[in-house]
């Protein structure tokens, strides 16, 4: 199983991409509680270059509420990341996290449901860009 599904934007510039994502994600309840440049961390502290990375933290707060009702440390898989990232050749790249791969883990039977519904919207996010 894999743990994540993700869409090249090929005409898209790094910074544009980002915004996309965040648009579409807001269309699907998601709003971005953290964003962390992973390059630029690298580089201030091991001095070491990657290109682009960047994490979004996308939380809809019906469902991690929900989550958290059924399983109270389910806070450890949130939120559900959203990568941007440039590719060696410059394409755009932008990655989900499947929250069944994670909550498969939980041995919690009412979180099935619940990352069913989750993929199902972060699965339209991503079918969504363009």
């Amino acid at each position: 199983m894999s743990y994540y599904f993700s869409k090249i934007l090929p005409r898209k510039k790094f910074e544009e991409a980002k915004e996309l994502v965040t648009e579409e994600l807001k269309k699907e309840g998601f709003g971005i509680l953290t964003e962390i440049d992973v390059q630029a961390t690298l580089k201030k502290k091991i001095d070491q270059d990657i290109n682009r990375y960047t994490i979004l933290g996308a939380c809809n707060p019906h469902f991690a509420h929900q989550a958290l009702l059924a399983e109270d440390k389910i806070g450890v898989f949130l939120p559900c990341n959203v990568l941007v990232k440039e590719q060696k050749d410059g394409q755009i790249e932008v990655v989900a996290v499947d929250p069944i791969a994670s909550m498969t883990s939980v041995k919690n039977a009412s979180l099935g449901a619940l990352a069913e519904e989750v993929q199902e919207k972060l699965k339209t996010v991503i079918a969504n860009l363009a």
